[in-house]
């Protein structure tokens, strides 16, 4: 597979960036220490640390350790948020592992999300780019911002398209997106290559979240690490059931899909939205994001990194876990 190849070209500086998160995450207080060290463990695709150094390849190889710095810390972001959303989603199962919820409480989860989030910006204490400081601050604001409204619209089925992909952009996107502006910006790249990158990542986490939201109906829950339908059961509306919910079996999906169901009625449920032609059309709208992904990097001179960038970003749009 080709994202393989490109994957193990990364390999060293990605087993770098690794050896940060591990390093940060140490504290005098043992549980917190534990349960950050849990959730290093259950892996992940460290997707957006791989942007970074990639688009970091289009700078200037002298600045590798400031480089490895904002990859850690975006990861360490990512991580803060999962483990938030993980209690907010009541979620004992991620990536195949127990949540940090599920060993240690919510309470507990609660402060590591924290910890995270706090052991992220120092990590970016040494980097003297302001706006590298701005736009990470800027960016978890926004994060934050999208969490609250993904509560608000638990099981509201009257929310519409423009909702959900504001949606998506908070919860996925929009730290992709600084993965690859501040994996340029951190190497020195000029500022029309960091906005070229900014948008592909962009529109290539929107690609992602969105094929993500697919695979949660459709993936095989051994492969994608978490119960299919697992959206639909905590209210989470995603564009397929929101689509499905104007056809014909519609009001019966509506009342189907509530906070009590039991899992035989959310099997139905999905069923229903599978019926439908709504995957179809989920799938055109990821694959429309990831053409306006590919043409941003059209706007950039040629080189090798650009080419990683492409395999990368297909990858994750046709990916199965």
């Amino acid at each position: 597979m080709q994202f393989v190849s490109v994957y193990q070209r990364y390999r060293p500086e990605l087993e770098i960036v690794e050896s940060l998160l591990y390093d940060s995450v140490g504290s005098a207080n043992v549980k917190l220490s534990e349960s950050s060290q849990q959730l290093l463990k259950a892996g992940g695709k460290r997707i957006r640390p791989l942007f970074a150094i990639i688009c970091s390849h289009l700078g200037h190889p002298q600045s590798r350790h400031h480089v490895y710095s904002v990859a850690a810390a975006l990861e360490m972001i990512h991580m803060a948020s999962l483990v938030h959303d993980d209690v907010i989603d009541d979620s004992s199962v991620r990536r195949g592992q127990p949540t940090v919820k599920s060993l240690y409480g919510d309470r507990a989860a609660m402060y590591t999300g924290d910890f995270l989030f706090a052991r992220a910006i120092r990590l970016l204490t040494e980097i003297t780019d302001f706006r590298i400081h701005q736009e990470m601050a800027d960016t978890m604001v926004r994060v934050c911002e999208g969490e609250i409204d993904q509560i608000r619209d638990f099981y509201n089925w009257q929310q519409n398209l423009r909702t959900y992909l504001r949606r998506v952009e908070r919860k996925t996107a929009l730290l992709i997106s600084i993965s690859c502006s501040l994996g340029a910006r951190a190497s020195g790249c000029d500022d029309e290559t960091v906005e070229h990158l900014r948008r592909f990542g962009y529109y290539t986490g929107m690609a992602f979240q969105i094929t993500d939201d697919l695979l949660d109906l459709e993936g095989d829950e051994s492969v994608v690490g978490k119960p299919v339908g697992g959206d639909l059961q905590q209210g989470n509306l995603t564009l397929p059931a929101l689509y499905a919910a104007q056809g014909e079996q519609g009001p019966e999906l509506q009342n189907m899909v509530h906070a009590e169901m039991e899992h035989s009625t959310l099997e139905a449920a999905v069923q229903i939205i599978k019926d439908t032609d709504a995957i179809a059309v989920t799938r055109s709208l990821a694959n429309r994001y990831l053409d306006k992904a590919l043409r941003e990097l059209g706007q950039l001179s040629p080189h090798e990194a650009l080419d990683d960038l492409v395999t990368v970003s297909t990858f994750v749009n046709q990916r199965s876990y």
